[in-house]
C-alpha cells in the first residue's frame, strides 16, 4: 500500500485533542491523546516534547481566540482595555485549561509574542521597566480570575436559614444580573487608572509608591 495522502498525526490535531479532553474533564494525559487520535503514544512523543509540550499547543489554541490587532490601538489605556476584554473571552470559553496553563511557564512562540507586544506597548509609552511585568501580571490575575468567574453560579454566596448575614443577602439581591461582567469592568477600571498614575510617577510598584 502507498502512503497515505494526509499525515495521521501533527502538532495541530494533538493540541485540539487535549484541549478537547480538557474541556470535557479538566486534564489530559498523553496517553490519552493518543487513543484519541487512534495512534501510539510513541508517535505524539515525536512531534512534542512530552506533557509540558502539549501544554504550550494548548496555550497557543486558547489563544488563537486573542486579537492582537486591538494593541495596535493609541492610547496604550484603551489598546490594554481591549485587549484585556479579548484575552478574557478566550479564556472564558476553556475555563477548565486555566488552572494548568497558569501554573506552567509561557513557551508558545505566538503567545510570547504578543505579551512581546504589550511590554513594548508599554515602553514605548514610558512605563518604567520595573513596572513593565507587575502591569503584565496584574492584568493577568484580573483577566484570568474573572473568566474563571465566568463558569461559576451568579449566586457564589448562599445565604441560608440559620446564617446570620443579612446585609451580604441584601447586596446581593441588589447586584442584578452579570455580576462577574461588572466586577470584571470595576477591577480593570481601577487597574488602567492605578496605572495611569505609575506613568505619571514615573515610580515603583507597592507601598512604597504611595509614601
Amino acid at each position: 500500500m502507498g502512503r497515505p495522502r494526509k499525515a495521521l498525526l501533527d502538532r495541530t490535531r494533538i493540541g485540539r485533542t487535549a484541549l478537547e479532553l480538557i474541556d470535557e474533564t479538566g486534564d489530559f494525559t498523553v496517553p490519552e491523546v493518543a487513543r484519541r487520535l487512534g495512534v501510539q503514544t510513541a508517535s505524539v512523543y515525536h512531534h512534542v516534547d512530552g506533557r509540558a509540550g502539549v501544554i504550550e499547543l494548548v496555550r497557543g489554541r486558547v489563544a488563537e481566540g486573542l486579537d492582537a490587532h486591538t494593541l495596535d490601538q493609541r492610547p496604550w489605556g484603551a489598546a490594554l482595555e481591549e485587549w484585556a476584554r479579548s484575552y478574557r473571552a478566550a479564556f472564558a470559553a476553556h475555563p477548565r485549561a486555566i488552572p494548568m496553563l497558569t501554573t506552567s511557564p509561557v513557551r508558545a512562540p505566538r503567545v510570547l509574542q504578543q505579551y512581546e507586544r504589550v511590554a513594548a506597548l508599554l515602553l514605548d509609552t514610558g512605563f518604567a521597566r520595573e513596572v513593565v511585568m507587575p502591569i503584565i501580571t496584574g492584568l493577568d490575575n484580573i483577566v484570568l480570575g474573572s473568566a474563571l468567574d465566568m463558569s461559576a453560579p451568579e449566586e457564589m454566596w448562599v445565604v441560608g436559614e440559620g446564617v446570620d448575614a443579612p446585609r451580604l443577602a441584601l447586596a446581593q439581591s441588589a447586584t442584578g444580573a452579570d455580576r462577574s461582567g461588572q466586577a470584571f469592568e470595576l477591577a480593570l477600571s481601577g487597574f488602567l487608572a492605578r496605572c495611569q498614575e505609575l506613568l505619571e510617577d514615573g515610580g515603583p510598584v507597592g507601598p512604597a509608591a504611595h509614601g
